[in-house]
């Protein structure tokens, strides 16, 4: 059997902690007894980036990310996207950006480098509520769904006001791509009844034919 090991942790803002862990070649990242994200299941956080990236159009689209973690949304909005694209990554958790480039840059390949892209140590909703705000897309994958279990300030995120910040912030036919671990109806009517024309899409949680589900949820702007 291959030792579970313990290589870093990470307080945050609400409290809790966040445990880096390695068995082997395989990473995970936990909060309490909740397996985040994992190493070996990438598929439904690449499925955030290349079905949001799938609805942009034009040569130089600006796509807002929130949440590094293990790079596989970053990783994917950069093959979708074009030399001209840029995006920023907004990640609340100094620590996660350091693993990024200690022990989980070999997951990342790269990617933090490409002149496309810029991190931003901050919470994704002061990007989102910036009078300037003007994005084809905004990409959230910062908690566990539509509710605060990791950031308790990640309510917001979600509730009606955070929602029509979100589509202020967006251009007209800009998406707003969403993933969850679960369904949620009464999420998805909020979308809706904010504005967005709303798509909720099971995708494989670890890309294949077999295994668990998550939700993307892509609520465009019309134009």
């Amino acid at each position: 059997m291959i030792h579970l090991e313990l290589v870093d942790t990470a307080d945050l803002p609400d409290g809790g902690t966040l445990r880096l862990m390695r068995r082997g070649d395989d990473y995970s990242i936990l909060f309490g007894r909740n397996e985040l994200m994992s190493s070996r299941v990438r598929g439904s956080e690449e499925a955030l980036a290349t079905l949001a990236c799938k609805k942009l159009r034009g040569a130089a689209p600006s796509l807002l990310i929130g949440g590094l973690g293990m790079g596989f949304t970053l990783r994917a909005a950069l093959t979708a996207l074009p030399p001209g694209a840029r995006i920023v990554v907004a990640e609340l958790v100094t620590e996660i950006v350091t693993w990024a480039r200690g022990p989980l840059a070999h997951l990342f390949d790269g990617s933090l480098a490409d002149p496309r892209v810029k991190v931003r140590v901050k919470d994704v909703h002061s990007l989102i509520c910036a009078p300037d705000a003007a994005f084809d897309a905004i990409l959230l994958d910062v908690d566990n769904g539509p509710d605060g279990l990791i950031h308790l300030a990640n309510d917001r995120l979600y509730d009606k006001l955070g929602l029509r910040m979100a589509h202020r912030a967006l251009i007209p036919g800009g998406v707003l791509a969403i993933w969850s671990a679960y369904p949620d109806a009464a999420f998805a009517e909020r979308l809706r009844a904010t504005g967005f024309v709303v798509e909720e899409v099971k995708v494989r949680a670890d890309g294949g034919r077999k295994g668990g589900h998550h939700i993307v949820w892509l609520a465009v702007k019309p134009r």
